[in-house]
């Protein structure tokens, strides 16, 4: 159901088309790479981290994936090979970087992928979301294979393979909260040559299909059997039936991500007609700068023109309110002189006869002989 190696300098793998392929990038191998640890006696735990791409490109090829959680833990390209690239030989190249040192080293692996047989691909797939599971946990040789054990149990098939296996954060889930040592997910797709079992079909129940749209546990009978190591959301699962060309449970099947080739671009031809754009101009500049130029012609015309003047508003003014506005203005006139000439003694009229504590009379500041012919006095009340 998988291919499992060590990477080695230039080393040949062989695929199948359709079928799970995963490759280890083992940090052991190449610790022999880099320099002794400078501490003798210690053991070597370098942090190491690859870079897997296809030569003469930036990316892998659109199958094929690559995960590494830590830089101490192992990398691992994992994938199915598509029925496309049969016979073509794909080179990756890996890039290990040694985070301590700083230097690197690059080994080819070669991927020779094998058409498959004449029945495959299976045409029963089932898809199952594994919950407390991550991607690097369920490649791992014995957990994938307890998994397709208790497939082949409740399913009962002559053959079963592992088609794919993708992450959850991959088909647009979240990232989990690192609390409760939460799983981001994943999604196992297997393939087998008998129709679904009984006990695969119960998600197709009314009563389940009730209980999943209002979010709660589907009631399934061979759930025992993975609750034990696996827990399956069975409200995802996905049963296709390929000799039927119809999906029995979920219409819509997620592909890989490769957008579908829509041909050769074609440019424009150069026999196309020039646009004219003269009466654009007048409907978006010259009809709004006219309207513009009339109103301001207006607006000038009642501001400037239609002025009455002073002369006309005081003939239609009364007399008697003339006289009050000018013995206004002479007033202020004369109040505003007088605060400009405040370092002139004070009027007579204006200071106190008597000391306001001893009630001794004060004379005047200044003598008679003072000339205060140029200030203003006060007229006496009668």
């Amino acid at each position: 159901y998988t291919i499992l190696s060590k990477v080695h300098s230039d080393r040949n793998v062989y695929p199948s088309a359709g079928v799970l392929f995963v490759h280890v990038l083992e940090r052991e191998y190449f610790k022999g790479e880099f320099p002794p640890y400078p501490k003798p006696g210690e053991i070597s735990n370098d942090p190491i981290t690859f870079n897997t791409n296809l030569m003469g490109y930036p990316d892998r090829p659109g199958w094929l994936r690559y995960i590494q959680r830590t830089p101490y833990s192992d990398g691992v390209l994992y994938g199915s090979p598509t029925v496309e690239n049969v016979g073509k030989p794909t080179i990756i190249e890996i890039t290990a970087y040694n985070r301590r040192t700083f230097e690197t080293a690059r080994h080819n692996l070669i991927i020779n992928i094998m058409s498959a047989e004449a029945d495959f691909p299976l045409p029963y797939q089932a898809e199952f979301f594994i919950r407390n599971m991550n991607v690097e946990e369920m490649l791992a040789s014995e957990v994938l294979g307890d998994f397709l054990g208790a497939v082949k149990n409740v399913w009962q098939p002559e053959r079963l393979n592992a088609i794919n296996i993708t992450s959850a954060l991959d088909r647009g889930g979240r990232v989990p909260l690192p609390i409760n040592d939460m799983k981001e997910g994943v999604y196992v797709m297997v393939g087998a040559d008998v129709p679904f079992s009984s006990c695969l079909r119960e998600v197709e129940n009314p009563q389940n299909q009730l209980r999943c749209s209002q979010e709660m546990e589907p009631v399934i009978t061979c759930d025992k059997k993975f609750r034990t190591q696996f827990h399956i959301d069975w409200c995802k699962i996905s049963l296709v039936d390929n000799t039927k060309q119809v999906s029995t449970f979920q219409e819509v099947i997620r592909g890989e991500g490769i957008l579908p080739d829509g041909g050769e671009y074609k440019p424009p031809s150069d026999t196309l007609k020039s646009r004219d754009y003269y009466s654009d101009f007048l409907i978006t500049l010259a009809v709004p700068s006219a309207i513009a130029l009339v109103l301001f012609l207006i607006l000038a015309y009642i501001m400037c023109c239609r002025r009455e003047g002073v002369e006309k508003r005081n003939m239609q003014t009364p007399d008697i309110q003339l006289v009050h506005h000018s013995a206004i203005q002479k007033s202020t006139k004369e109040l505003r002189d007088m605060s400009k000439n405040r370092e002139i003694a004070w009027p007579l009229s204006t200071l106190p006869v008597f000391h306001p504590v001893t009630g001794e009379i004060v004379p005047p500041l200044h003598t008679d002989s003072y000339d205060n012919t140029s200030m203003p006095l006060m007229q006496t009340q009668q």
